[in-house]
């Protein structure tokens, strides 16, 4: 049965079968059943076709309220230890945490699925990138609790009067609370015995930035191939990953790096994670497909090689290095029960003593915040144009030579119907310039593969990189509330200095990790568009050259007439 829906994300088609919603547009829904994470309905437009299902919220009328399927009341009764679930994902991490791995299914022997889960009060908060993680509140009986060690209180009074706590964020839902920075920045994350990894924060010339990865390296993505198991009952993809430092390649499909993703959205709460290039629903294996996958994630995992934080992730060198299945499976499970994760993560950051006034971080972090959402909607303008081009490219440059050719040819062939008065040398070379203006609209329509596709390649990626910040920013603006409020409790009697001092502290921290990410984001952009803008030039002369040498061709044929 149909139903109404309203958009919350803007969704550009790639495909055929697909089509494009715009942001609070109307849409109908043919059938509430997604399939494999796609719904099939209809826009405002009168457009057909499928579109993801987590960029649509479905309306519908409840009697006692007016809510839509996204509204969500946590129940009361809950307390303390309720779980609250995420709302506020961005668009490509919802894509990644609700559509159905196209390569997984039950027959899989990947991994026996069986998840082991910290038992923290029975709470679990995901990322600020925005992924919604498992709750340990669930009934899945693959999912195990296992018991934490003791922990001491970080940053813990020692006074014998307490000031009186600031208050919790009533929103739930927010980033700042499910993320676990609140409970950071407030006190309230244990301090490990013992944290075996750390990552620094260095004062650079324009501010906090990551210290730099002592090896360095690169990693190659080549060869997809299609794969059989079960007699051929599944069929997969499969690439060949081969990093630079080792030079041992190991052999990963899709679901792999969407394994690596969803944890390095687990871990790294104030790091913009790329994200992985999307899913399809269908063509999968089409190899135009699978070209254009191979290009996106070779742009992703150079990404992850040039961070300095992330290319140093135990998860990562395990999927650059493991070949062997047993080992892997270890290594996946030891991944999984990793403690340092999400506000954790925040313990592990060694930063400069330098001092930095909190005014000047929040507009420092303003700043950004209003260039974010400019380069932003530039990002978005530009794959808007760009795709345009291709349409054209593809379709209406091309049929616009080959009509002119055609002509061209007509031409020729009127003049040769009076043999007495005909020119078998000039009807050779007015039929030659018509053939000529066909082979230049084949040009057109092969060029895209070789300047805009890659274009589009790399903006895909950044803007995966900056709907990352709103919620990264969002953790600043919260720890920056808390810091004014603990001050404000402090000038009236309410809270103890020392209390105060800890939260200033902790903001502190998360302000260098945002200031270093931003720093990062900054240095990447630089080289990567201009290599982008290079690439692309260098492929237009090239191809305008091509042309040219046609015309030239062409024009020669006239001289010796």
């Amino acid at each position: 049965m149909s139903v109404k829906a309203k958009a919350i994300y803007t969704f550009l088609s790639e495909n055929k079968e697909e089509i494009s919603i715009q942001e609070n547009e109307e849409l109908v829904i043919f059938d509430e059943n997604s399939v494999d994470g796609w719904f099939q309905g209809e826009n405002s437009r009168g457009e057909r076709g499928l579109f993801p299902a987590s960029y649509v919220e479905i309306i519908r009328t409840r009697s006692n309220s007016n809510m839509t399927d996204s509204s969500i009341s946590p129940p009361s009764s809950l307390g303390k230890a309720s779980y609250f679930p995420s709302t506020q994902n961005s668009p490509s991490h919802l894509q990644q945490s609700y559509y159905d791995d196209e390569d997984d299914d039950d027959w899989d022997d990947w991994d026996d699925r069986s998840t082991v889960v910290e038992d923290a009060d029975h709470t679990s908060s995901p990322g600020a990138n925005g992924h919604a993680h498992q709750s340990p509140m669930s009934n899945n009986p693959n999912v195990h609790y296992r018991a934490k060690p003791h922990m001491e209180r970080q940053d813990s009074i020692s006074s014998s009067r307490k000031g009186s706590m600031v208050g919790r964020n009533l929103n739930r839902f927010s980033s700042f609370v499910r993320s676990g920075v609140e409970a950071f920045v407030l006190g309230d994350v244990p301090m490990m015995a013992k944290i075996a990894e750390s990552y620094t924060i260095e004062m650079g010339s324009v501010g906090p930035q990551w210290k730099e990865s002592p090896q360095p390296f690169s990693c190659s993505i080549e060869d997809p191939t299609k794969q059989t198991k079960f007699k051929g009952i599944k069929t997969y993809i499969s690439y060949r990953v081969t990093p630079s430092h080792t030079g041992r390649p190991v052999y990963r499909r899709y679901k792999h790096f969407d394994w690596l993703y969803n944890r390095l959205l687990h871990k790294f709460t104030v790091i913009s994670v790329p994200h992985l290039p999307e899913k399809q629903a269908t063509g999968r294996f089409e190899e135009d497909f699978i070209e254009k996958r191979k290009r996106r994630l070779i742009l992703w995992m150079n990404h992850m090689t040039s961070h300095p934080v992330l290319s140093q992730y135990e998860g990562f060198e395990h999927f650059l290095m493991c070949a062997d299945d047993k080992q892997w499976k270890l290594g996946k499970r030891r991944a999984e029960k990793d403690e340092m994760v999400g506000a954790h993560f925040m313990l592990t950051l060694q930063f400069p003593k330098e001092h930095q006034d909190l005014q000047d971080v929040e507009e420092r972090v303003d700043t950004f915040k209003a260039f974010a959402k400019k380069m932003d909607d530039s990002v978005m303008q530009l794959m808007h144009v760009a795709s345009e081009l291709v349409r054209k490219h593809l379709g209406g440059f091309r049929k616009e030579f080959q009509r002119l050719g055609n002509a061209f040819q007509s031409i020729s062939q009127a003049f040769m119907l009076d043999p007495p008065h005909s020119s078998e040398a000039l009807n050779s070379a007015i039929s030659h310039t018509g053939r000529t203006y066909e082979n230049i609209g084949e040009l057109f329509a092969e060029q895209p593969k070789y300047d805009l596709f890659h274009m589009l390649d790399k903006l895909s990626l950044y803007q995966g990189l900056l709907a990352n910040f709103p919620d990264i920013i969002h953790l600043q603006k919260g720890a920056f509330a808390k810091v004014k409020e603990s001050q404000r409790m402090t000038d009236e009697g309410k809270m103890d200095q020392d209390e105060a001092d800890g939260i200033r502290k902790r903001c502190r921290t998360v302000g260098f990790a945002l200031q270093a990410e931003m720093s990062h984001f900054h240095q990447r952009r630089e080289v990567d568009f201009k290599d982008m803008m290079q690439a692309y030039l260098r492929e237009q002369i090239a191809f305008y050259q091509r042309v040219v040498q046609q015309l030239e061709r062409t024009l020669r044929m006239y001289d010796c007439l």
